[in-house]
Order: structure tokens, then sequence, then C-alpha cells
């Protein structure tokens, strides 16, 4: 990346409308933090929406734009909302994203999944009704898998393509009541300052 350059950031909005329990008002102030923190901060910002619709054209060009692209989204079911799995199905593509799997016939040394084109970064963030507990604990919910672990899907998609991952975020236990928004969106800030600073 060209140092005089500002740096590109895609942010994409993976929220689902459900009524009464997911309506967006959280992941939504989640965006306004980071599209202020982004800008602030001399990032160029592009804001995909994905449940208001796109262009799977202009999606991706701006994959291919972003030398950052942050992903915000509810965890519904242990992973990304449908409408958000299917931006991925439409959108990444063999020649723009990535050239092949990786494996070639004539270098047995070249591996499945290495074949990504992306040069950037990802950063997940995500809004969770599961307590923080469950994670990295062996009797816990997840089997001892780390938050991490637990969305290994999500993780291989954007790696297939070439990006590697930045710090992941996560507010927890979102419907208990008591959630302290202020202390989470300073975690979260702390959280880009040591991504993207």
């Amino acid at each position: 990346m060209n140092q005089s350059e500002n740096k590109k950031v895609l942010i994409l909005n993976g929220h689902q409308y459900y009524d009464v329990v997911a309506k967006g008002e959280l992941t939504n102030n989640y965006i306004k933090k980071a599209k202020e923190f982004f800008l602030e901060n001399g990032f160029e910002v592009k804001y995909t929406h994905i449940e208001e619709g796109y262009n799977k054209e202009e999606e991706i060009e701006k994959l291919v734009w972003a030398d950052y692209i942050l992903l915000q989204y509810p965890v519904y079911w242990m992973g990304v909302p449908w409408i958000t799995k299917k931006y991925f199905d439409e959108v990444l593509t063999q020649g723009k994203h990535y050239a092949s799997d990786g494996r070639s016939r004539e270098d047995s040394s070249k591996t499945y999944g290495s074949g990504g084109l992306l040069k950037g970064k990802y950063m997940l963030s995500l809004t969770y009704n599961c307590p923080e507990s469950e994670f990295g604990n062996k009797n816990g919910f997840f089997d001892g898998l780390s938050l991490d672990e637990a969305h290994v899907a999500v993780h291989k998609t954007f790696q297939f393509c070439g990006l590697e991952p930045l710090k992941t975020y996560s507010v927890h236990d979102i419907f208990k009541g008591d959630l302290d928004l202020e202390k989470e969106f300073k975690k979260f800030e702390n959280t880009l300052k040591e991504n993207f600073k």
C-alpha cells in the first residue's frame, strides 16, 4: 500500500432484521462508531448494508479495492445471518478474489486454500446473546473452542481469498438487561485502535 494514499476500508453490515429480537439498533450503533473512527483517522470508507441490497459487480470491485474489511454481524444460530452467507456466495468470485483453490498439478507444494488474490486484512465484530464464558471453556457449550475457532467458517472464507485476520471484537449477553454499552463501545474503539493504527 502506498503510504501517501489513504487507507481504504470496506464496512460490511451483515445484520438481518427480525422484529422484536433483532431490529438492528445495536449493529447500527457499532457501524456508526466504526465509521467515525475510520473517518477521523484518515481512512477512505465504503459501506454495504447487505440487507438493503447490493450490486454484485460493485461489491466484487469493493473487495478488490479495500485494504481492510470490517464485517459487523449478529450471530444467528452459531454463524452469520443467511443473507450474509448469500452475499459471500454471490460476490466472491474466482479470478477476482482467488485464482483457484491453490493446488497445482505441476507443484505439489501448493496447498488447498492458497490461491487467494486479495492482499488486505479483515476484522470480525460480533454481537452475541451467548455469554463470553462459554468460549475457551471445556465444559461450555462450545466444547472448549475459542471465539475465533467457533467462527472458523467466516475466517476461512476470508483467508481463502488471501486476507489476513485482525483481532476479533465481540459483545455478549446483549439481552440480559445489564449491558454497559459505553464500556463496550470503549472496548470496541480500543480494538479498532489496536487493529488499524
